[in-house]
């Protein structure tokens, strides 16, 4: 498979013969080991990108590749659990950028899974983000056709699991925050797998790629306060901070207290995330004034 995926990789070149994408963020890409957080919810990603597996008697679903070379840590993960890569007969993205779905044409492959993405981020994955309305091409990756389009709060079902998508757009056009329910030591718990909330760099005022950004950025924040949420994770392990809490799980493994709840948390991070974007609001309102 590692062969196979190392072939593959070599393959997508653009007409000049130069890499057609960049590679990865090598302190992002240090292989994690794989975990249990509740129930059928695992740990499947990597130090700094988050990949999630959900298992299911119907079959397994997959959150997010993280970059292309990280496909054969997730797939080394998957298989260090007990299961099994060709399982995976669902694959799900929280955004379209390369370091989450970067590697999605790889695991589409290796495990013939469907690929089903919210309309918004549906281009972006086809052209594999060849013209992103912050970076342009320079983040472009082997494009990844799905299989069918999300509607909005309409679950994914399989095995009895329902993934619900929430399309939090701003991000990307199609960001897309996922919600389901595990059991946890006997208790329903609300999971939220939430899509980035950030705007690195981004031009968010007067902004001709994307007009609406802030009127996106403004309503995801509504959808995401709204959403119940005891176990918080989101796509970068950082965000919800991993390391602190997979440390207490190793260490309190029969504890009937998993770290992994933290609604507070996740509410911290919605405030930390419009905070940052006021900020950069303000920011580049005063200097478009002073240029006006």
């Amino acid at each position: 498979m590692l062969r196979a995926f190392a072939l593959l990789c070599t393959l997508f070149v653009s007409p000049s013969g130069i890499a057609q994408y960049p590679p990865a963020n090598a302190k992002w890409n240090q292989p994690v080991p794989p975990f249990r957080i509740a129930d059928n919810l695992y740990y499947v990603g990597a130090e700094g990108v988050a990949s999630y597996l959900i298992t299911t008697p119907a079959g397994d679903i997959l959150l997010d590749t993280g970059f292309r070379e990280t496909v054969p840590l997730v797939e080394a993960s998957i298989r260090k659990l007990g299961f099994r890569v060709e399982d995976v007969h669902i694959l799900l993205v929280s955004h379209g950028h390369y370091d989450h779905a970067g590697g999605m044409a790889a695991m589409k492959a290796a495990t013939h899974a469907r690929l089903l993405v919210s309309p918004g981020e549906a281009p972006m994955l086809e052209h594999g983000d060849k013209d992103d309305f912050a970076w342009g091409a320079k983040y472009a990756y082997s494009p990844a056709t799905p299989d069918g389009l999300l509607k909005d709060g309409v679950p994914v079902r399989l095995g009895g699991v329902a993934m619900t998508p929430h399309f939090t757009p701003g991000h990307t056009k199609g960001c897309t925050t996922w919600t389901m329910t595990v059991d946890d030591h006997g208790v329903a718990r609300h999971v939220v797998f939430a899509c980035s909330l950030s705007a690195p760099d981004y031009q968010v005022v007067n902004n001709p790629k994307y007009p609406n950004i802030l009127a996106d950025f403004t309503a995801s924040f509504a959808t995401m306060r709204a959403l119940p949420c005891d176990i918080f994770l989101a796509a970068h392990p950082w965000e919800f901070e991993l390391d602190g809490k997979r440390a207490e799980l190793v260490a309190h493994p029969s504890s009937a207290t998993n770290p992994f709840v933290d609604p507070a948390g996740y509410r911290a991070y919605i405030d930390r995330s419009e905070a940052a974007l006021k900020e950069r609001v303000a920011q580049q309102t005063a200097s478009s004034g002073k240029h006006s």
